[in-house]
């Protein structure tokens, strides 16, 4: 029983280790060249990205609701109260994963050189955006992050 408990807390915990926040760097996404363009945030609202459901959540909880369950009561008794454990599992498991892998974020209008308008949802990093700032949107393997854009200091004249 203590086995599948941890191994059911280890499920839902890497199934929380999902982010969109730009403070975070994908693996994958280390040393690859990105695209980078110039920017104006025109707003800025606070979202919230809903939590995934992948199965790890409602699968664990079952195993651990219709173990306990089964536990319970003589041979018929433990045969009933195992399956509504086990159905009673799957909910509160789905329910603690979507729980555990939301997130706040905010969802950044932005302006593009060109005149263009785009729209972004990732989550709260450290930078906080404003409007009128100038940001840089880093695109790399098909996500884009939006951060603030470096100060840009003139170069010294040559000699």
């Amino acid at each position: 029983m203590q086995k599948i408990l941890i191994a059911a807390a280890t499920a839902l915990a890497l199934a929380a280790c999902s982010t969109t926040s730009p403070d975070v760097i994908q693996r994958g996404d280390a040393q690859r060249l990105s695209q980078v363009q110039d920017a104006t945030v025109l707003s800025v609202r606070s979202v919230k990205v809903d939590g995934s459901q992948s199965g790890i959540g409602g699968t664990s909880g079952a195993v651990i609701g219709g173990v306990a369950g089964s536990s319970v009561g003589g041979r018929r008794e433990s045969i009933a109260v195992g399956v509504l454990g086990a159905v009673a599992g799957a909910v509160v498991g789905n329910a603690i994963e979507r729980g555990a892998t939301s997130e706040d974020a905010v969802e950044i209008l932005l302006q593009l050189r060109n005149g263009e308008r785009r729209a972004i949802v990732q989550a709260k990093g450290a930078e906080t955006l404003n409007p009128g700032d100038a940001v840089i949107l880093v695109t790399t393997g098909g996500k884009t992050r939006v951060t603030k854009a470096p100060a840009v200091t003139p170069a010294a004249p040559r000699s």
